[in-house]
């Protein structure tokens, strides 16, 4: 069951309007890294869970993203209101589709559900997230880089300081499952090659790092030379 009560959750205080940053913020309204796919996301998730923890979770953070979605629909309003008869508003989307946010990201392109990203796994649903929470916390940080009104900044600060806090909670699961640092889920075992670093640059120095060194991998240092007969 769903209510809305008349109020941000987090103070929304635009001092000047910009219609141009405007539609860079359509980026987190209707775009792949933007709050109506995390809200979704994350909700449909939730369904797919047993564990009654992680679905709460789940739900939780889901609905803290609609709420951060009427936040950046606000901020949208905020900057685009009042403003229909400037130059800087008619060289924007708004010009042709009306003050306000769109189902659009910031070129234009219309929201899809291509953009969600839910398996019906739980390990795989929660690396998707943290996944998800990356690209939006980037993308804030670009946001808050071009924004010149304080009120925005303030805003857009505090929407990229709780991608930061989802990631710390979708993390906590995995690691309550024993997942955080597993790659393996489900019930299939892989084969003996699960362990082998492939050499496959040639005519230059060969890197070495933890991801292609004991104990965790087996270097093959010339993968033509040792390839197996079929």
């Amino acid at each position: 069951m769903f209510f809305h009560k008349k109020e941000t959750i987090h103070t929304v205080d635009i001092k000047e309007a910009d219609p141009r940053f405007a539609q860079l913020l359509l980026e987190q309204f209707g775009g792949a890294t933007g709050e109506l796919s995390a809200a979704l996301q994350y909700w449909v998730q939730s369904f797919h869970v047993e564990d009654p923890g992680i679905k709460d979770m789940l739900q939780d953070i889901a609905i803290e993203e609609f709420g951060h979605l009427e936040m950046v629909g606000k901020m949208i309003e905020s900057h685009t209101k009042n403003v229909d008869q400037t130059e800087a508003y008619k060289s924007t989307l708004f010009a042709v589709r009306g003050m306000g946010p769109h189902f659009l990201d910031s070129q234009g392109n219309t929201w899809t559900a291509s953009y969600l990203n839910e398996g019906g796994d739980v390990v795989r649903d929660l690396r998707a997230n943290i996944a998800a929470e990356a690209g939006a916390r980037q993308t804030y940080e670009s946001l808050i880089k071009l924004a010149t009104d304080e009120g925005t900044k303030k805003t857009l600060v505090h929407l990229l300081t709780r991608e930061i806090s989802h990631t710390q909670m979708f993390m906590k699961a995995l690691d309550a499952m024993g997942k955080l640092t597993d790659p393996m889920f489900g019930n299939i075992q892989p084969d003996e090659t699960v362990d082998i670093y492939y050499n496959l640059s040639s005519n230059g120095k060969d890197e070495r790092g933890p991801w292609n060194s004991e104990p965790t991998f087996r270097y093959v240092a010339d993968p033509v030379g040792e390839a197996q007969p079929n």
